[in-house]
């Protein structure tokens, strides 16, 4: 990495991803290693398109801390990451089945789940351009929560854009405690990237429109919507909507935060909106049509 000041952090929880290679997880007997964590993967998009980005959260002082550390500086990301003696890097499995592949998390009490409040002071952030979180780093509990709140005034203070992913899953809080935690979080951001089927399930708002509507303060609002399209919304601006391109897609997991990665990549060099949102469906192009949430290093 450069020695020059980080473009983009990342702050998020990443596990260690466990997919079996022969079968469903009550039968298997192989399988493979990968990572999972929304944040890194923006964290990586961003890094294979030639920009300076960090990666920060916590690990266990464990070999699947090690693995996570290792894998993400062999992808050219910055790391601020803490290492706890005493709690255990969280882990992944994926479950494949005909109908759909579901997970299993076994993350409670994870390091990264210790996150707390001032983990990234202003001082710290200084010369960072963009602050990037998503939904699920204030689900995995109260001292997380805190520091995405902080996190907000912190990262401001230090002259950076707060950018928010809502990225809701559901087997993380209750549907109640995510849709106005989350709404909150989103309309607070600078940027904000959110799913119109997430929207609809958490909030009721079934349409772009409807969606900025209930988040009229945030400053650019972007919308996906799967193959689709995404809409961006400016200010008072008319929004600006581009077409997805279509692909044949492989494995879907992974390709919202490749968009959000090409988006922020585009921001950071300057772009129309335009520019910007095909830049993320370009990046979440190429993570549909493989079976990974980032793709394969060169």
């Amino acid at each position: 990495m450069s020695t020059a000041p980080a473009e983009v952090v990342c702050i998020g929880e990443t596990m260690i991803l466990v997919t079996p290679t022969d079968g469903p997880l009550s039968a298997a007997s192989e399988a493979s290693l990968g990572l999972a964590g929304a944040e890194s993967n923006v964290a990586a998009g961003l890094a294979a398109a030639g920009h300076r980005a960090v990666w920060a959260s916590r690990v266990g002082d464990d070999p699947l801390g090690t693995r996570i550390v290792d894998e993400l500086e062999r992808r050219g990301v910055g790391l601020w990451v803490e290492r706890d003696p005493q709690a255990p890097t969280g882990v992944m499995f994926k479950d494949p089945a005909a109908e759909g592949s579901s997970v299993r998390y076994y993350r409670r009490g994870s390091a990264a789940s210790g996150m707390a409040a001032g983990m990234l002071s202003t001082e710290r952030l200084s010369g960072v351009r963009i602050v990037h979180t998503t939904g699920i780093t204030p689900a995995l509990s109260v001292s997380c929560r805190d520091m995405v709140d902080r996190l907000y005034a912190d990262a401001r203070a230090a002259g950076a854009l707060v950018s928010f992913d809502v990225n809701d899953r559901r087997a993380l809080w209750s549907l109640e405690d995510a849709a106005s935690a989350l709404a909150r979080l989103a309309d607070a951001a600078d940027i904000a990237f959110v799913g119109r089927d997430e929207a609809e399930r958490i909030w009721g708002t079934a349409t772009a429109t409807a969606i900025r509507a209930f988040l009229p303060n945030c400053p650019l609002l972007v919308v996906k919507d799967g193959d689709i399209g995404a809409t961006a919304f400016a200010g008072d601006a008319e929004p600006v909507f581009v077409p997805a391109p279509v692909v044949e897609v492989v494995e879907p997991v992974g390709a919202g935060d490749a968009f959000a990665s090409g988006f922020l990549a585009a921001t950071l060099e300057d772009l129309p909106l335009a520019e910007r949102l095909s830049a993320g469906h370009a990046a979440a192009a190429r993570v549909l049509t493989i079976a990974a949430d980032m793709p394969p290093l060169s």
